[in-house]
């Protein structure tokens, strides 16, 4: 398992240099056959990430590059998250705002601490998520409260955020890494290849037309049925023992710095 922290304290926003050192770990983490699943987090508890470094925006306003140095690369960092080939969990302590939220929104699961806070408030300063959220965000909640949440801007607390579906488990403050290393370990150690089929045929389910859904389904399963872990899980279950698939359960942690 890996543990990748954003340090970038007091509230870990993101600048043009951390989400190059974000990209590069990434990278590597996901060609790591060691790294069974990965944990996105901030350092300290006051945010995990409170969204871009706003002092950044003024050189990029002035050489009209906003979306050719920040945003596009910004895009291609959160769906290196988005599309990272094992489980990935964000582990939420305090403020998930803008760009950090839409960061989160990449994960297969979102764990928040109850004191959490979460929000896209881009509209207040005339703009609008541009970093994945108006997809990943919309996806997990729906239209109709993607609208009030962009359109509005307003943050909402984590009972909220997990009554509209935007996350999946809210645990006690203090507590959102070990939740988050707790699933992690479930994770990993289960049937890697059948982790990352699984994963790519949700996507695609939501990505794809109905029929090109299906057949990417059967296509994967083909080739799992033709694996060691698919022969264990079988053997497992017919003679009424636990699987012995093989699980990749240390933790490394990698810091990216702004």
């Amino acid at each position: 398992m890996a543990v990748l922290v954003l340090n970038n304290p007091p509230m870990n926003v993101v600048t043009l240099e951390l989400t190059r050192e974000m990209s590069k770990a990434l990278a590597e983490l996901a060609a790591d056959p060691e790294v069974g699943a990965l944990i996105l987090t901030g350092e300290g508890d006051r945010a995990f990430c409170a969204g871009s470094d706003i002092k950044e925006f003024p050189g990029l306003v002035a050489d009209r590059a906003i979306v050719s140095r920040k945003l596009g690369f910004e895009n291609e960092t959160y769906g290196q998250v988005a599309h990272f080939p094992k489980p990935t969990i964000a582990a939420i302590e305090g403020l998930a705002l803008g760009g950090g939220l839409e960061l989160a929104a990449g994960c297969d699961f979102l764990v928040v601490s109850a004191n959490a806070r979460l929000g896209l408030p881009e509209i207040k300063l005339g703009g609008f998520p541009s970093s994945g959220g108006t997809v990943r965000v919309t996806q997990r909640i729906g239209l109709a409260r993607a609208k009030e949440m962009m359109m509005f801007g307003d943050m909402i607390d984590a009972e909220t955020a997990l009554a509209w579906r935007l996350v999946n488990k809210v645990v006690p403050s203090g507590q959102v890494r070990a939740a988050a290393l707790e699933m992690a370990a479930r994770l990993a150690a289960g049937p890697a290849q059948a982790m990352y089929a699984c994963k790519k045929a949700i996507e695609d389910a939501v990505n794809c037309p109905e029929a090109e859904a299906i057949a990417t389904a059967l296509r994967l399963s083909e080739g799992l049925s033709r694996t060691a872990d698919f022969s264990e899980g079988v053997r497992a279950f017919t003679e009424k023992t636990p699987a012995r698939f093989s699980d990749r359960l240390d933790v490394r942690v990698f810091d990216v710095a702004g």
